[in-house]
């Protein structure tokens, strides 16, 4: 990693910008996570400009399907417009199983040009252990500052297992 990536990012690891990757088939080419992937495609085209999250476990359940059987972490942003309805999920950066690079610009960037007011971060563990890290809350605060400077405000950090979700916002780890 060169010197000015090093600084665009608030992790150390590896990863980037791969959503070729992150949507390619399992290699084992199961057909309950195809059905899952196929399910979610779904879910998300009915999702988007709706008032459909009543609560917050409603979008921790959400965000927990969309890591589902995945092997390595991946770093997502949930874009939401002013009335906080989603304008798209997105995944942004793919990582190992323990670790993600994420570059507070490419966030920032890919939120203004969706026109998002706010949005919910999200990463999965695939450990199965689902407690945010040191470097996690790090990342939010960086990510947060970051944002506020262009008047999006990040509502909430979600981190998912397969089978838990924790909001670092209701943790009391935001603020």
């Amino acid at each position: 990693m060169n010197e000015r990536s090093r600084s665009d990012s608030c992790r150390y690891g590896s990863g980037g910008r791969d959503n070729d990757a992150i949507e390619r088939p399992c290699a084992n080419g199961d057909d309950e996570d195809q059905a899952i992937r196929r399910a979610l495609r779904i879910l998300t085209t009915r999702l988007r400009h709706r008032d459909v999250f009543p609560t917050m476990q409603a979008v921790k359940d959400y965000l927990r399907l969309q890591a589902q059987g995945l092997t390595h972490e991946v770093f997502a942003v949930m874009y939401l417009d002013a009335r906080g309805r989603m304008i798209e999920y997105e995944r942004m950066f793919r990582g190992t199983l323990t670790q993600t690079a994420v570059y507070p610009r490419e966030i920032a960037k890919q939120s203004l040009s969706m026109h998002a007011a706010s949005v919910i971060l999200h990463h999965n563990h695939p450990d199965g252990v689902c407690l945010p890290s040191p470097e996690d809350v790090a990342l939010t605060h960086c990510l947060r500052a970051a944002l506020d400077l262009v008047d999006i405000r990040v509502l909430d950090h979600i981190v998912t297992t397969e089978d838990a979700a924790i909001s670092m916002e209701e943790a009391g780890l935001l603020s």
